[in-house]
């Protein structure tokens, strides 16, 4: 029990450094998968058929395919095939793939967010701002847009916390976040289960604070309203 306390204690650090890795990618994931989202939300919603095609395709392979093998296929599949056409050795650095992959994973579900938010307005308030004179995409703007923003907060924040736990899966490449961090230090010391109730640990407390962090905000949303 004793050599449990030490080792859990003595990997602690080590993993809070792991952590700082884990939010920075998964941040960073999060804001360009909501602009892809975005984007591919009003691409779906659009009326031109190349824009709809374009948008369902991505939509239904990242969301069908699993994180996992997206990581694989961009960090090791991707430059063979870049090589083979160019002749010349190519590869992405652990964080570009961690990013990027991440990016495009999660803008898959931030689309169907998006659009479930946008198809939620009810439609009278697109005719009223057209009635009023304004385009399409300028009554989107500021009419829909920034009421279906509000409703999709809380399934925003939601696929934050999903996005930061998925993110143990680069670990597989070698990115040092928590799961890496914990692997390498088990390895040395053969120490598996102090070890990964460490990781489990860091994990349950970033999402718990997040999670935390999320219901404050719906709260003082909500007494916004009231007041």
């Amino acid at each position: 029990m004793n050599n449990f306390g030490y080792h859990f204690w003595n990997l602690m650090p080590k993993l809070w450094t792991g952590a700082l890795t884990t939010i920075e990618i998964t941040s960073l994931a999060v804001f360009f998968g909501m602009v892809i989202g975005m984007i591919m939300a009003l691409a779906k919603l659009s009326s031109v058929k190349i824009l709809k095609v374009i948008s369902r395709v991505y939509i239904e392979v990242l969301r069908g395919t699993p994180l996992y093998v997206q990581i694989l296929l961009f960090h090791y599949g991707l430059p063979q095939v870049i090589k083979e056409i160019t002749g010349s050795p190519f590869s992405f650095s652990m964080m570009v793939t961690a990013v990027v992959v991440c990016s495009l994973n999660s803008g898959a579900y931030v689309a169907e967010i998006f659009r479930s938010g946008i198809q939620s307005i009810d439609k009278g308030q697109m005719e009223a701002a057209r009635s009023l004179g304004m385009p399409h995409s300028q009554a989107m703007r500021y009419v829909i847009l920034p009421q279906a923003v509000k409703r999709v907060i809380p399934p925003l924040c939601n696929e934050f916390i999903a996005l930061l736990k998925d993110t143990s899966l680069l670990a597989v490449i070698g990115v040092t976040e928590i799961m890496k961090t914990g692997q390498i230090y088990t390895s040395v010391h053969f120490v598996p289960f102090p070890t990964y109730i460490g990781v489990a640990c860091v994990y349950l407390i970033l999402t718990l604070v997040i999670s935390r962090f999320i219901n404050y905000i719906e709260r003082k949303w909500n007494l916004g309203e009231a007041a």
